[in-house]
């Protein structure tokens, strides 16, 4: 099926935001490609270490007299940006298949999770709160205010391109902070389209800054070392956010770090299958499998292993796969060839180990970077197919015995972003979930994103919260005034 020409790819000229304004990078390009074809989309700017001093400034600059308007004032610009992103949902939506491959479906539930950020933060921007209270003593009052922390760097991966910005620029906004995102380089034509739109929407220049980039390393490395940035807020692997924290380590930077995941899902002997089976599919094929939070393990205890396996490889297999853009996509391509291989080795090697494959398990042979549902059964605890994250539609079952083995199995891991469990005995259930070593669980249901909940991971899956009242506080700093009357 032929589509028209996305809007945006016209609006958007391939330079760097800076100041509210498009500016030219190094003189090379970043090229585009749509995964669902491997055909180029168009490039974007390559910038360097001095455009990201470049940006910073333009932050600075602009953050004073943004943090001292009225709340309110602020709040009603969030509030534009909401709107803007809404009536753009389809257009942002088609945009995001575009580049990043996700079926529409998905992209538009991108969009709208991504466009509430901005209308929860409208919300929470009149809410920031300090206290007085009288000390100990007597002698003096403790007043405490909350202010911007100051020019925050954002750091965001390719696979919510929108979701993963506008959860990081929300709240620094609200907070009164001026802000630098780095997207993904094969992910930014969306970044450059909310830069856009919250322009038109009344964000002040140079109050929010792009910067596309082959030197991630260094260009990133510049932000963090520059005075004037105080706050990381980063997506992405754990390897690369280890690596971050010891930078911003030297300038002390407040950090916020949503990291790798191994979410477990557990299907207890008591599970109903018709819940539990739409529940897990959400769970494992949100974005084709590649999320932090998608069902990397299913534990389901050893009685309903062989007919979950079954019934889930009929539902996989069923899926229609296709480019992301025709409207009965429901499965995508991934991201590139080399994810592809990933997959497709990981789950070679757990097959030659002894696992069982139900359904998929070989490239598609076509253009662009497909991988087909698969799901594979009988999976050993250790085979890197369940402890490495997947980030691909592979459905991985492993059969347990008891409550407590289900528990170990789950928190044998250095990651605790997500978990899931799937019980007919909610007490059973909600006392599992407290088991967990997890900072997400969903009870019963495969999504657990909310713009009004914490997201975030314990362990090596993260530190701090985005969403909720926490994500706000992430860009704030306390200050003690001592006062006498």
């Amino acid at each position: 099926m032929t589509r028209i020409r996305n809007p945006w790819l016209d609006r958007i000229d391939g330079g760097l935001w800076i100041d509210g304004e498009s500016i030219p990078g190094t003189g090379t390009a970043i090229d585009v490609i749509d995964p669902s074809t491997g055909e180029l989309l168009g490039t974007v700017a390559d910038a360097d270490v001095d455009h990201a001093t470049l940006a910073t400034s333009a932050a600075a600059e602009a953050m004073p007299s943004w943090s001292t308007t009225p709340p309110r004032e602020r709040a009603e610009v969030l509030r534009r940006c909401f709107d803007l992103m809404t009536e753009s949902i389809d257009d942002l939506a088609d945009l995001v298949s575009l580049e990043n491959g996700k079926a529409l479906a998905d992209a538009r539930a991108e969009i709208a999770y991504a466009a509430e950020f901005f209308r929860w933060y409208a919300e929470e921007a009149v809410r920031i709160s300090g206290s007085l209270t009288t000390a100990p003593a007597g002698q003096n009052k403790i007043m405490v205010l909350q202010q911007p922390v100051g020019v925050a760097a954002l750091v965001t991966p390719w696979n919510f391109p929108a979701a993963m910005a506008t959860r990081k620029i929300a709240p620094a906004l609200a907070a009164g902070c001026g802000v630098v995102l780095k997207p993904a380089s094969s992910t930014p034509l969306t970044a450059f389209a909310i830069a856009q739109l919250m322009s038109q929407a009344g964000v002040p220049d140079g109050l929010v800054n792009v910067v596309t980039t082959r030197s991630s390393g260094s260009v990133v490395s510049q932000l963090l070392h520059d005075p004037r940035v105080r706050a990381l807020s980063f997506t992405g692997s754990t390897s690369v956010g280890r690596s971050l924290l010891i930078e911003a380590a030297d300038q002390v930077l407040v950090c916020s770090m949503e990291l790798g995941g191994n979410a477990p899902v557990v299907v207890l002997d008591d599970a109903d299958l018709d819940t539990a089976l739409p529940g897990i599919l959400q769970a494992k094929m949100r974005n084709g499998g590649q999320a932090c939070t998608a069902a990397n393990r299913i534990l389901v205890h050893h009685s309903l292993h062989d007919e979950l396996a079954d019934r889930l490889a009929q539902a996989m297999g069923s899926l229609q796969v296709g480019p992301g853009r025709e409207p009965t996509t429901e499965c995508g391509p991934m991201i590139d060839d080399r994810a592809v291989a990933k997959a497709h080795a990981l789950v070679t090697q757990a097959v030659a180990e002894g696992a069982r494959l139900v359904v998929g398990g070989a490239p598609l042979e076509r253009p662009g970077s497909y991988y087909p549902p698969t799901v594979v059964a009988n999976t050993a605890a250790i085979s890197p197919l369940a402890a490495e994250e997947v980030f691909a539609p592979v459905a991985t079952l492993i059969p347990f015995d008891d409550d407590d083995h289900a528990v170990a199995l789950a928190n044998a891991t250095e990651f605790g972003l997500a978990g899931y469990v799937f019980s007919s005995d909610l007490a059973r259930a909600l006392a599992l979930a407290e088991r967990l070593d997890v900072g997400m669980v969903g009870v019963n249901r495969g999504v657990v994103s909310d713009p009004a909940a914490p997201f975030g991971g314990v362990k090596q899956s993260g530190l701090g919260r985005e969403g909720s009242v926490d994500g706000i506080e992430e860009f704030l700093e306390k200050k003690y005034i001592a006062v006498s009357w």
